[in-house]
């Protein structure tokens, strides 16, 4: 472990005068607190793949820089073993905390080199027309931006003050249950060829299929409830009508550097930022059974379009501050109207290696947030990595990995889709 620093200049800390607070204190760091490497024996370890979720059943030390390293020396269906970082939202956000990782990491096929992510260009229609139509579309981007910040701010603040709450359905349960992980892996390659097809970008892809996924989930809790009752059929459609489901879809507002600019981030006059640059979009998932799967993949752009013309991720951010400054923690939390978070990262593109071990895969996620299930995605090498984290009681949702076969058997009835329709191209 000799390769970490044993010094830090600031570290976030509990403030003993502020219930809940923390502040940013000078610090030494000592790894034995922070590094731990239990002795496991796996003859008593039922399932390798369900142990980690035990780390959710305790939290981090306020008393000290608040993060930690847990070494598992436990074989998993994928990997030989697993290290799982432990960090506190208060150090920064995903995209900070993710760049920061992959500085620590290199190129499996150059070790001297660390990985490169994916850069987005953001494209401005304006620009690309001739003067006069530009002159037009700017003008109508202004209006259509207005509007959709006045109806955005007025739905926000309903859901804030819990005048908009979300359908209770079974992916609604008890929040003092421990969290459950499980994850599961789609080709890059295969979405990016849904992605060419239906000409949207990877996020809607993603979108698309798990709103597709969480419909069949609930399709199947529904139809069991009516069995009971025996006013269900096989392969019936057992969805309510109108089910209000929603997503507090986690949205990075500052700027994304790159991991390389984040090797010189304390240099002065960088332009890297830390922290939590985070906004809410409040995304409707429309829960239904689609005779064409490549519905959800429409829907899920169309409403990405229009959230993109939109100012409430950064509204959103803005009066969390506010309530967070003014009113307490408690208050700041406002997408617990919400049923899930989403949130997707951007992964290295290369396969990659940390400190000369092979990384097997990368799996973002949180535990501690009020909400009942956590979506996160993350693209990594030649992978597209969902990882879910439930909290839900075991009695409605007893497992985990059938929510994550029905993701994957969306993404397939999509893909599949796409090929049948001719839509491949060369």
């Amino acid at each position: 472990m000799n390769h970490f620093s044993a010094s830090c200049k600031q570290s976030s800390v509990e403030d003993e005068t502020v219930k809940g607070g923390l502040k940013w204190v000078n610090t030494e760091v000592d790894l034995d607190k922070h590094v731990i490497v239990p002795m496991l024996d796996p003859k008593n370890i039922e399932s390798p793949d369900k142990f980690v979720s035990n780390l959710t059943k305790t939290g981090i030390k306020m008393s000290m820089p608040v993060w930690d390293l847990h070494l598992l020396n436990l074989r998993t269906s994928d990997a030989e073993s697993v290290a799982v970082f432990r960090v506190h939202h208060s150090l920064g956000d995903g995209v900070s905390l993710m760049s920061y990782f992959l500085t620590c990491t290199r190129k499996i096929c150059n070790p001297e080199e660390p990985p490169t992510i994916p850069i987005i260009q953001k494209v401005n229609p304006s620009k690309t027309a001739g003067r006069f139509r530009g002159k037009f579309i700017k003008s109508w981007l202004a209006i259509v931006l207005f509007w959709n910040i006045l109806v955005d701010v007025v739905m926000f603040l309903a859901t804030a003050l819990s005048l908009l709450n979300d359908t209770k359905t079974p992916l609604k349960g008890s929040l003092s249950e421990p969290r459950r992980f499980v994850r599961r892996s789609v080709s890059l390659d295969d979405v990016k060829l849904v992605k060419t097809a239906m000409r949207t970008a990877i996020n809607d892809v993603m979108i698309g299929v798990t709103n597709a996924g969480l419909s069949q989930c609930l399709n199947r809790k529904y139809g069991e409830c009516n069995k009971i009752n025996k006013e269900a059929s096989e392969g019936s459609n057992d969805l309510p009508h109108n089910i209000r489901l929603r997503a507090a879809f986690f949205m990075n507002l500052g700027r994304s550097p790159g991991i390389q600019e984040f090797d010189d981030m304390m240099k002065e006059g960088s332009k890297a930022r830390w922290g939590n640059q985070i906004g809410y979009l409040l995304y409707p998932f429309n829960i239904a059974l689609r005779d064409d799967p490549l519905d959800y993949i429409r829907q899920a752009k169309a409403t990405m379009d229009r959230n993109k013309a939109s100012l409430k991720a950064s509204f959103s951010h803005f009066l969390v501050k506010c309530l967070h400054k003014f009113r307490g923690m408690k208050l700041a939390r406002l997408p617990t109207q919400t049923t899930l978070y989403f949130s997707n990262v951007f992964g290295p593109k290369e396969e990659i290696s940390f400190y000369g071990y092979p990384v097997a895969y990368i799996a973002p996620s949180c535990y501690g947030q009020p909400t009942w299930l956590l979506i996160h995605v993350m693209s990594d090498a030649n992978r597209i990595t969902f990882t879910f984290t439930l909290s839900v009681d075991e009695g409605i949702i007893p497992d985990p990995e059938q929510l994550c076969a029905d993701l994957e058997d969306s993404f397939n009835f999509i893909k599949s889709a796409v090929i049948a329709k001719g839509m491949v191209m060369n």
